[in-house]
């Protein structure tokens, strides 16, 4: 995974996006100790599943599908009906994960970006 410390993902800019779409940003606890968490966001026609993550001491509990389906059930409050994840190539786990979870992998779609520098 590549996460930008400095740019996209600093504590800055995380705290930025949380105050404006407080309702994407989503955790798991276990009394008050976070356990997962997951970015929902969305383009007007598709919600994105972000950066789901779970404390590896919490896995294999359910914590990870009930964060997924939270998010899709924010997102289906703002009109969303469709729902996507990017998962790396290499990354099994997560590819195995969505496809338990109804999602679907569509092979014909090859993602491109550009960037105004490394940390964007």
């Amino acid at each position: 995974m590549h996460i930008r410390l400095v740019g996209r993902d600093s504590r800055t800019a995380m705290e930025a996006q949380m105050k404006g779409n407080h309702g994407f940003f989503l955790g798991a606890f276990e009394d008050t100790h976070l356990v997962g968490t997951v970015i929902a966001t969305n383009d007007g026609r598709k919600g994105w599943i972000n950066r789901l993550a779970v404390d590896p001491d919490y896995r294999r509990r359910g914590i990870a599908k009930a964060l997924v389906a939270e998010a899709e059930k924010a997102l289906r409050k703002n009109g969303i009906r469709v729902f996507c994840a990017l998962i790396e190539e290499t990354n099994e786990p997560s590819k195995n994960f969505f496809l338990k979870c109804g999602y679907k992998e569509l092979k014909v779609i090859r993602y491109f970006s550009k960037r105004d520098s490394e940390e964007a």
